[in-house]
């Protein structure tokens, strides 16, 4: 990993602890400029993720909690008259940020949602006639409880689709648990962040560097074959869309440069396609049977789609 970026990691390993491949996933989004997905219970640490992340950074945060009386406009901003020129002034909404937290997403009502769909998609507001871009790089990270469904609105398949990778937090193990029950005893741990670790405009040079990654001709057509699975599996009821297979593609490089390599082995998609699309895809009745969520069936066929022994690197 380039020296930037671990010190991004280290950053945000001070207030979250023993999880560096929830990290390193995010930092892969972050590269890619994709949206996050963060589902787990509550209380595992999806919402200091986000804010260490911010912090370490040094881009604007603004975080919204999302419940059914949230409006559109609290997320996309507003216009409103000024009383002294009489003219309308736009005023900023939460989105609005560098990195966007939209806490329990599926709280909010469709036309919410519908309105940061819009934002993540477009990264920009229209009020009144009148574009406003988002400051770059732009983030959406999005939290929800997959357990609890009372007072909640399922997330449609096109916004899920627009949602660049799905990760989970998970339980810490005894001793990571000790390690945070010592951290918070004083004080928030993201008071452990005293100053950025790196800078916005790293970021995007950054993600400029990720987009040179080279592909070659044999790990592109082993994404494809990937998805075209996906599509053809009578487990599933929807596979994958092209914008899974772009994703998957560009997350590849993004692995592929965080293991300082600059070219994508086939190890690199494989290490990335369960967060990938995982939640692209619709399990069938006959899949349900058989598997308790898509990320195991993506599993079987990974270990069913031949993998190129020639990837063509280029060093």
């Amino acid at each position: 990993m380039q020296p930037e970026l671990q010190k991004l990691s280290d950053s945000i390993s001070k207030v979250i602890v023993g999880k560096d491949d929830v990290i390193r996933r995010v930092l892969a989004g972050l590269l890619c400029g994709g949206h996050i997905l963060i589902e787990d219970v509550p209380g595992v640490g999806k919402t200091q993720l986000a804010a260490s992340l911010a912090k370490s950074v040094g881009g604007s945060f603004n975080r919204i909690q999302l419940t059914p009386d949230i409006m559109p406009s609290d997320i996309t901003g507003f216009s409103m008259v000024n009383q002294q020129n009489f003219e309308l002034e736009y005023r900023a909404g939460a989105a609005m940020c560098n990195f966007l937290l939209a806490d329990e997403i599926n709280r909010a009502s469709p036309k919410v949602q519908s309105a940061l769909l819009e934002v993540m998609e477009e990264q920009q507001v229209s009020i009144d006639g009148v574009t406003h871009k988002l400051p770059q790089p732009f983030m959406v990270l999005a939290t929800q409880n997959p357990v609890e469904t009372y007072g909640t609105y399922h997330l449609p398949e096109a916004q899920m689709d627009r949602f660049f990778m799905r990760i989970s937090m998970g339980y810490p193990t005894a001793d990571e648990e000790l390690s945070i029950l010592s951290r918070t005893e004083h004080h928030n741990p993201l008071l452990n962040i005293t100053q950025p670790a790196i800078s916005p405009e790293d970021i995007l040079r950054l993600q400029d560097q990720v987009r040179s990654i080279f592909v070659s001709d044999a790990v592109k057509q082993y994404i494809l074959s990937i998805v075209a699975a996906t599509r053809s599996n009578d487990m599933l009821t929807l596979g994958a869309s092209p914008r899974g297979s772009i994703a998957l593609y560009k997350a590849a490089k993004a692995e592929a440069f965080l293991s300082d390599r600059n070219f994508v082995l086939p190890d690199d998609v494989k290490a990335i396609t369960e967060h990938v699309l995982s939640h692209r895809l619709i399990l069938s009745p006959k899949g349900k049977t058989k598997f308790s969520d898509a990320s195991l069936l993506l599993r079987e066929i990974l270990a069913k789609v031949p993998v190129p022994m020639e990837t063509g690197s280029c060093q």
